[in-house]
């Protein structure tokens, strides 16, 4: 038995320079673990809440001391001397002591900094590699290497562009081993960044490393990105696959949903066949928040009339959220879940998410915020739980790759890895 004898934290800055929490927790044999803590830009409103000062006079208001106090007073109280390897009982212990439904009185970013920072700790007490002591708390699962879904053009809340898409993905599929996945996306990217400097695009990127230039439409941004995958060698539709966020609840307004970039608006009815005819002009095998968080019945529409060929996830819909997850299932609605480990504020109801999701038959994709750290605890629960998928961005930007580098050593270390690419994908042929 490994019992916590202390938790710090402080304040640290995440990609886009905006405060977060850092924590570390130590046990009484002298180990420790570290996390910091993710924040998104374009979030679901059931999100868990995270804990901000509120100061105006100190950055922006956003500043998070008072997440900080919290977790040296209140939460240290309550977990130390509990055993680091009982996860459950400890974030149990954080979700009472909170007292709300949306972890909003101890802020969730303080509740998961030290849910994260006690499974470090509890692994490095175990002599673990942090996946291998993660699918030991998770039970078992089908190890193997994710996909990567790369957002390489940028749009939405994640840029300043007129783009309303939020993120442009590509899903190498055909390679064998994750290395070589990972190394078509280079090669894709880089190629991409040719294709808009030679028609005098920008080439900055966007908060997730994408590229974000202004675009004639939309349906503009695919046609970038299948040629630049036909430049990188590599063949869109076998080789490489396409993948949307459309980040709707960005864009619903009035019942409506409002495509600026096109000079469109559509009703439920006609966006859900907006999607559906870009799936039949390019092979686009996932569509991430294609509708509304609140649209129930845009989303009945759209999982009627594609889910059995693209993959449906819910972000902003499901929130990693089990009793929202449970009402998708139950109406059949999408057919993939977002993980995202901040939106449900502890490592214990993350697992039970993703649990759940695959006992029903719903695809995984682990994935990172677009306010994220050098932190790479994603990477590991991705290979772990057997996800199969994950979202950690573009081939820039160094929060980003580092969960990319975290997963190339995982891969290494790993005497049968396993990369299934096409397979993956919920509703796509095999």
């Amino acid at each position: 038995m490994s019992r916590i004898s202390a938790v710090h934290a402080w304040e640290v800055f995440d990609s886009r320079g905006s405060p977060t929490v850092a924590v570390d927790v130590i046990l009484d044999s002298g180990d420790r673990g570290h996390s910091m803590v993710p924040s998104g830009a374009s979030t679901g409103s059931r999100e868990a809440i995270e804990l901000r000062d509120g100061e105006s006079g100190r950055l922006g208001g956003r500043g998070v001391l008072r997440a900080v106090e919290r977790i040296e007073g209140e939460i240290s109280a309550a977990v130390l001397g509990l055993d680091v390897h009982d996860q459950t009982r400890l974030d149990g212990a954080m979700t009472d002591l909170d007292g709300t439904k949306n972890k909003g009185r101890l802020g969730a970013n303080a509740i998961l900094g030290v849910s994260l920072a006690a499974a470090r700790a509890a692994a490095c007490a175990r002599r673990l590699e942090l996946h291998q002591y993660l699918a030991e708390l998770y039970g078992p699962a089908d190890v193997r290497m994710p996909v990567p879904m790369m957002n390489i053009l940028n749009g939405g809340a994640h840029a300043d562009n007129n783009v309303d898409i939020q993120e442009y993905m590509i899903l190498p599929v055909s390679m064998r081993t994750f290395r070589d996945a990972l190394c078509a996306g280079v090669e894709i990217f880089t190629a991409l960044k040719t294709l808009l400097s030679k028609r005098g695009l920008v080439t900055s990127v966007g908060d997730e490393g994408g590229f974000a230039p202004d675009l004639e439409s939309n349906i503009a941004g695919f046609e970038l990105i299948e040629e630049a995958v036909d430049d990188a060698g590599y063949q869109v539709g076998s080789d490489v696959m396409l993948a949307v966020d459309c980040a709707a609840s960005e864009f619903f307004h009035g019942g409506s949903y409002h495509l600026v970039g096109d000079d469109r608006v559509y009703s439920s009815e006609k966006f859900s066949g907006y999607l559906r005819e870009l799936t039949r002009q390019f092979p686009i095998a996932s569509i991430e928040d294609g509708m509304d968080e609140n649209d129930w019945h845009g989303w009945r529409l759209l999982t009627d009339s594609i889910g059995d060929r693209v993959q449906l996830v819910g972000d902003d819909l499901f929130v990693t959220n089990t009793e929202i997850l449970a009402r998708g299932i139950s109406e059949g609605i999408a057919n993939a879940i977002l993980v995202k480990l901040n939106q449900i504020g502890t490592l214990t109801e993350t697992l039970s998410a993703i649990r759940m999701a695959q006992r029903n038959g719903y695809s995984v994709i682990i994935s990172h915020r677009s306010g994220d750290t050098e932190d790479t605890f994603i990477a590991d629960l991705a290979v772990a739980t057997g996800s199969g998928q994950i979202k950690t961005g573009s081939l820039s930007r160094s929060e980003r790759v580092a969960k990319y580098n975290r997963l190339l050593r995982i891969e290494s270390s790993l005497d049968n890895s396993r990369y299934l690419g096409l397979a993956e994908l919920h509703g796509m042929e095999t």
